[in-house]
């Protein structure tokens, strides 16, 4: 069994080992070696087929040159024109012949020994062409019956010291057999020196190209497990700078989340608790007491269906937030004027103000007629209005405004109350969310109430925001665009 257990252990071992080769780290190192083995081949590849061209062509031109240089030194000084001649033919490998008037000079440095009969055919024939031709300088090419072999052949008129001269230059134009083994063995070091680099530095690039990724998946493993407290790190590059920050981000909104989350479990479970549990008391208190006693048993009665009422509060806020979440809100979208709609919302309110001791004022603009679901937009101004009467604190002053710009009205909701501290108005769209004066102040709420007025708002495209400062009360307000008012119906024309 200890055998079998080791076999068994080596081949997961020899399984977990095995190179990941759609791994961005392989597959930038194996794309830069395939590319500089290419890149090698092409360059044998051009030596093969276009070493001798390049050759003919780069030699063809440094013998025009030489030819100059040797015509300069001829008429600039012709005591040390001999031994400059012999020189520059022993140098570059060529032949030379210099006719003066009555005298022939020959510099051999195609071979070590001076026969020269080779290039006469091939001097008489320059010569004969360059007095033809009524040139002061040509070149030919010259090929071999076989094709293989090839020389540029020169001449040029040398006018000077009162005679006419004529310079003849025969160049080979091919590499001799011991150039053409220095040459393919250097390209063999060069071959294996850029396979090398290029391996190292492939590997180098494609650790940097993936380390930067790697880290951001282990960190991101570690969030997968709950660990919020993971930092994304994306240094190197901007795309993995943007989302390392894009990451931190949402491991930031999934640790708010969940602490939201765990905070309103907490709050709706109390809250279903407390009403349960008086409808439970004041049920048995029926049975038990005041079944017999209409006025009490009435009372009891009213109290089980205001919890009812509260129980049906929760649960249709926890159900409008589930259904904007997966846009399954059904608008009735229409054209109604937004400042009676308000009005309607501050009446329904006044009363209930008067009698709680809070005074409530509606500075209402002209009509403006907007296009959107009225019942919808009532629904978050009442949430404002409710809110503003909520923490309106002592000073129990609400005020209701409506502003109409040229093409768009505001509705404004403006308590004077406890205020919003700084570093949490950022958060009071979010679901879940209850600023801290609720758990201070002792106020109900399910921290769902802003988050589906966000909803509402942003299904009618609508600009919205809070202003607010601690001690001095909060504006809550929303902006949406004007349009005309619909045509009047016409009577007897169904609705």
């Amino acid at each position: 069994m200890a055998d079998h257990t080791g076999k068994r252990t080596g081949n997961r071992t020899g399984a977990g080992s095995r190179l990941d080769t759609s791994s961005i780290k392989m597959t930038t190192l194996m794309s830069f070696v395939v590319f500089a083995l290419f890149m090698v081949a092409v360059l044998w590849g051009l030596s093969n087929f276009f070493l001798n061209s390049y050759y003919e062509r780069a030699r063809s031109q440094e013998v025009i040159l030489t030819a100059e240089a040797l015509e300069n030194q001829f008429r600039r000084d012709l005591q040390s024109f001999d031994s400059y001649a012999a020189q520059t033919a022993g140098t570059n490998g060529i032949y030379i012949e210099m006719e003066l008037e009555g005298a022939s000079l020959v510099y051999d440095g195609t071979r070590t020994v001076n026969d020269t009969e080779d290039y006469e055919p091939d001097v008489t024939d320059i010569r004969n062409d360059l007095e033809t031709s009524g040139q002061v300088s040509i070149s030919e090419t010259k090929r071999d019956p076989s094709g293989a072999a090839s020389r540029l052949v020169y001449a040029a008129h040398i006018k000077a010291y009162g005679y006419d001269n004529v310079l003849c230059i025969v160049a080979p134009l091919y590499p001799d057999q011991v150039t053409v083994r220095i040459l393919r063995k250097m390209l063999i070091y060069i071959s294996f020196i850029v396979l090398v680099v290029s391996f190292l530095l492939a590997f180098a690039l494609s650790v940097r190209l993936s380390s930067p990724i790697e880290n951001l998946t282990n960190s991101a493993k570690e969030l997968s497990k709950g660990n919020y407290d993971v930092k994304f790190n994306g240094a190197g590059f901007t795309e993995t700078k943007e989302l390392a920050r894009a990451l931190n981000k949402a491991s930031y909104e999934m640790e708010k989340t969940d602490f939201y989350q765990r905070e309103i479990i907490a709050n709706v479970s109390h809250d279903l608790k407390t009403p349960l549990t008086m409808i439970r008391s004041y049920a048995e208190k029926i049975i038990d007491i005041s079944g017999d006693n209409p006025e009490k048993r009435n009372a009891d009665l009213n109290i089980i269906i205001s919890e009812t009422e509260r129980l049906n509060r929760l649960v249709t806020d926890m159900l409008s937030v589930s259904n904007l979440q997966s846009n399954n809100v059904e608008m009735h979208m229409e054209t109604f004027d937004l400042v009676e709609a308000a009005e309607s919302v501050y009446e329904s309110f006044r009363v209930l103000a008067e009698s709680e001791g809070f005074e409530m004022r509606f500075h209402p603009c002209k009509p403006a007629y907007v296009v959107g679901d009225r019942s919808r937009l009532m629904q978050v101004m009442t949430n404002f209005v409710s809110n503003a009467v909520k923490y309106s604190g002592d000073n129990k002053y609400v005020e209701i405004k409506l502003v109409r710009g040229s093409k768009k009205v505001t509705f404004h909701c403006i308590d004077h109350g406890v205020g919003i501290p700084s570093d949490e108005i950022g958060h009071v769209w979010d679901k879940y969310y209850r600023t801290s004066a609720n758990h201070e102040r002792g106020i109900e709420g399910t921290g769902l109430g802003l988050a589906i007025v966000k909803g509402l708002l942003n299904l009618h495209n609508a600009q919205y925001g809070v202003e607010s400062e601690e001690g001095k009360g909060s504006d809550f307000w929303f902006e949406m665009e004007t349009v005309r008012k619909p045509p009047a119906r016409k009577t007897g024309e169904e609705a």
